[in-house]
């Protein structure tokens, strides 16, 4: 477990640092957010549980993603090809733009969510599994300085299928290898639990 606890400390910059100075502006990315609306909703809340809810996101790491999605170190068929054209003020706009966003979300699968929670608050000592909430928060808001993700009212099909990418491999990480080893000694029950249980939290 000692081994767990130095690792989350250990961070790296995607983005120059004269890109993390630029503010973003809330209104012009709501301007520029329109083709981004398309999948994400207008106000960053997904319809499709394929496509992950953007509002209330933690600014920094909407940022993060989509500077990795530019610079190909993050791959996929919509998302690349939309991030290419972005400046660095785009991207910082955008993001202050989905941040600002009033979250929305649907309730947790009742036959799973209690065992997500005991994940989630607790972690799986027995299998080196780190609760969930020593990165992303007892109430799933994320670490905006380090970039870990807000979870919170996130589509519980998409939390699965990046819990999926990050023990298969297809997702790399960017910073550091915490999500893919701690997905890698995940079960697909306990994904699914989860998952299922930060869709429900608020």
């Amino acid at each position: 477990m000692k081994t767990w606890i130095a690792t989350f400390g250990l961070f790296t910059l995607l983005a120059s640092p004269h890109a993390l100075a630029l503010d973003g502006n809330a209104q012009a990315g709501g301007q520029k957010a329109a083709v981004c609306g398309a999948c994400h909703g207008v106000d960053g809340n997904s319809v499709n549980p394929e496509w992950p809810r953007l509002a209330g996101q933690q600014a920094s790491y909407i940022r993060e993603q989509l500077a990795a999605f530019k610079a190909g170190k993050r791959v996929n068929p919509v998302m690349s090809p939309n991030a290419m054209p972005l400046s660095e003020q785009d991207m910082a706009d955008l993001a202050a733009y989905f941040s600002s966003q009033q979250l929305k979300g649907d309730e947790a699968d009742p036959s799973l969510y209690k065992a997500g929670e005991l994940l989630y608050r607790g972690g799986d000592a027995s299998h080196e599994i780190p609760a969930c909430m020593s990165c992303h928060g007892p109430e799933g808001k994320g670490n905006g300085p380090a970039r870990y993700p807000s979870l919170r009212a996130q589509h519980s099909v998409y939390v699965y299928s990046q819990l999926k990418a990050f023990a298969s491999g297809d997702r790399k990480p960017l910073s550091n290898d915490i999500m893919q080893a701690v997905a890698a000694k995940m079960t697909d029950e306990q994904m699914r639990s989860v998952a299922s249980y930060v869709q429900g939290l608020r």
